[in-house]
């Protein structure tokens, strides 16, 4: 009788962990849900120490406490559905022992500049040997908006089979640059270990980050911040809301998507941009969407939803 009670004590807590979303069997994996804490993601043994890189250093630029309610600083609503997906399937893949998170950067460099140790890359693995795109978050070189800027668009690019990276880097001009030019610098020369493909890669990216994907799209700017001559130019550059005007007969085929109600990068900007980049016969693409405001991410629910497809099939045309 002792035995049978407990048994049916054991049955009642699975089926009120199962109705939660949320449990853990007999050791099993946990997985998260819309309620889970922000907290609890963070500490995940599963993680290890990059846990924390999943959401701002800087927690003075998110707030929340749940997956719910989280927000990002000058962004727009959050699909919290995609965050959900986003950390369980990083949590899944680390759990089964594959590795999800790398270091750009040596034991040796980070215990020199302790900075560093908030930077690294989150593979989101797609088929082996396929192509590779490196996207990058804004938050206007004060924080990383990975959660809606970068790990969306890679984990959607994983899903079309290609193998999609997530740059963390530190905020700030000069050491984003130098954190991207890492980080093309570490993917170019572990291209075989990883078993990825960088020739014909893209850079994605942002607000901040898109600034972050033309510039170093730039080849001029790419021989400057990497000192290397070896590593080839990318084949796209994938940006969206940005004020970013520089240009040059030296950057790399551009597609770029904005809101018409964007506050803080201006569309007509982003498309004269382009057309000086057509003068120079560099491919481009522009997209504009009217109503949207800025940070969509990628747009889930809105009259953008779907425009990383289009922005996918800009990056096969200019792959050589």
């Amino acid at each position: 009788m002792q035995l049978k009670n407990l048994l049916m004590m054991h049955f009642l807590i699975l089926i009120l962990s199962l109705s939660a979303g949320r449990h853990t069997i007999y050791g099993q994996e946990r997985i998260y849900d819309t309620g889970s804490k922000i907290s609890d993601v963070i500490t995940d043994p599963a993680f290890g120490e990059w846990g924390r890189l999943l959401f701002p250093v800087n927690k003075g630029y998110y707030s929340g406490d749940r997956l719910n309610n989280l927000s990002l600083t000058w962004y727009g609503k959050m699909d919290v559905n995609e965050t959900v997906e986003i950390v369980n399937t990083l949590r899944e893949r680390s759990a089964a022992g594959k590795t999800v998170f790398f270091d750009i950067y040596s034991e040796a460099e980070r215990a020199a500049d302790p900075e560093k140790r908030d930077t690294g890359l989150f593979f989101f693995r797609g088929e082996p040997g396929a192509k590779t795109a490196i996207c990058n978050a804004g938050g206007g070189f004060v924080f990383v908006g990975a959660m809606q800027d970068s790990f969306p668009h890679a984990l959607e690019l994983s899903k079309m089979g290609y193998n999609a990276f997530a740059l963390i880097y530190r905020p700030g001009w000069d050491t984003a640059m130098e954190d991207l030019a890492r980080a093309i610098t570490f993917l170019y020369d572990h291209a075989e270990e990883l078993d990825i493909n960088m020739n014909n890669y893209s850079l994605w990216g942002g607000s901040a980050g898109a600034r972050m994907a033309a510039t170093l799209g730039n080849e001029d700017y790419l021989r400057y911040y990497t000192g290397r001559s070896d590593i080839p130019q990318a084949a796209a550059v994938i940006m969206q809301y940005t004020g970013h005007s520089d240009v040059s007969s030296s950057d790399a085929p551009t597609y770029a998507c904005v809101g018409t109600r964007d506050g803080i990068a201006n569309w007509r900007t982003m498309q004269n941009r382009l057309q000086l980049l057509e003068g120079f016969g560099i491919p481009t693409e522009f997209h504009s969407y009217e109503g949207l405001g800025h940070g969509f991410g990628l747009g889930t629910g809105s009259v953008a939803e779907g425009w990383i497809n289009d922005a996918v099939a800009f990056w096969e045309k200019n792959a050589q």
